[in-house]
């Protein structure tokens, strides 16, 4: 199953990548205590880690949501051909993943709200593509939702000197520049309503401008969490952020607002980069929190 649906919202996961980000436990998540990899590895292997390697297995997918008519994107991934030099994973990636859009009933041209929770690599990629030597917008007829404190951020007109120095090199320029040179992006300060089901609101911490997506219809409710989180270990420990989080304290304070809000309101969590089921329902206990069950999406290990 790769589509489920909430209240009336369908929502559908769109494969980019799943596999190794070549990042061990401890470099990833270096404040994780090495006990939770040790006492979860029988649910944590294989969707979220190898055992063999010891590294960490992530998904790269955006979820196609269908609201009051409008086909909406959550997040777009790497992107193919991208000149990624300090982020040799993603470099001049080669995916099908229009293809795999297109399975899913997408053409392009069909895409009505591109949302970017974050502007980081691994969000933007599908923004665009290259039409010869030029980066043009891939979704022609999208408003691309991106929050204007991450959009300046990352601008480098700005100055800024992020936490993931130059892992971010090229992606404002390839991804981000080309759709707001014409004239498709919205940029949207603390909240921004997209419709009766839908709403972005800020979530910083990994970066400036990260946000959440809730989904809210019927007596069913989900949030889209971007990069949150990336691991259910952030669920058990909500303290543990990634290596990634630009300010660690924030990120904290943000997950730990989320999750709580999510168990008080048997919400679905779906994060941007979670494998296996790709989303889950979680419970508190005690200070922290825990899985109470996972989304009923198909892992892509067991698609064949």
């Amino acid at each position: 199953m790769e589509q489920i649906t909430l209240g009336n919202v369908s929502v559908t996961r769109v494969w980019e990548y799943y596999g190794s980000v070549e990042m061990t436990p401890d470099t990833f998540f270096p404040e994780s205590s090495k006990e939770v990899w040790e006492n979860g590895a029988d649910w944590l292997v294989p969707h979220f880690l190898d055992s063999e390697t010891n590294i960490v297995n992530s998904a790269i997918q955006t979820w196609l949501l269908r609201s009051e008519g409008k086909t909406i994107l959550v997040d777009t991934g790497v992107g193919n051909h991208k000149d990624r030099p300090y982020a040799p994973v993603w470099n001049r990636l080669e995916t099908d993943f229009l293809a795999n859009l297109a399975r899913a009933g997408v053409r392009p041209e069909d895409v009505d709200i591109v949302i970017n929770t974050h502007l980081h690599i691994d969000h933007v990629g599908w923004n665009t593509y290259l039409d010869e030597r030029q980066w043009v917008p891939t979704f022609p007829n999208a408003t691309y939702l991106m929050s204007k404190d991450d959009f300046d951020f990352w601008n480098p007109e700005n100055g800024h000197r992020p936490l993931l120095g130059r892992g971010n090199q090229n992606v404002f320029e390839d991804s981000v520049a080309p759709v707001h040179r014409a004239g498709l992006t919205r940029l949207w300060e603390n909240s921004h309503r997209i419709d009766a089901n839908l709403r972005l609101d800020a979530a910083p911490g990994h970066t400036p401008g990260s946000s959440v997506l809730t989904l809210a219809s019927g007596t069913d409710r989900a949030v889209f969490v971007g990069d949150m989180l990336h691991n259910p270990v952030q669920i058990l420990e909500p303290d543990t952020n990634s290596c990634f989080c630009e300010n660690p304290a924030e990120a904290r304070a943000t997950r730990r607002k989320v999750l709580g809000w999510a168990a008080d309101n048997n919400a679905l969590v779906i994060p941007a980069h979670l494998g296996g089921h790709g989303g889950t329902e979680v419970v508190r206990e005690g200070s922290t929190f825990a899985v109470k069950g996972w989304a009923p999406f198909t892992p892509y290990t067991e698609q064949g």
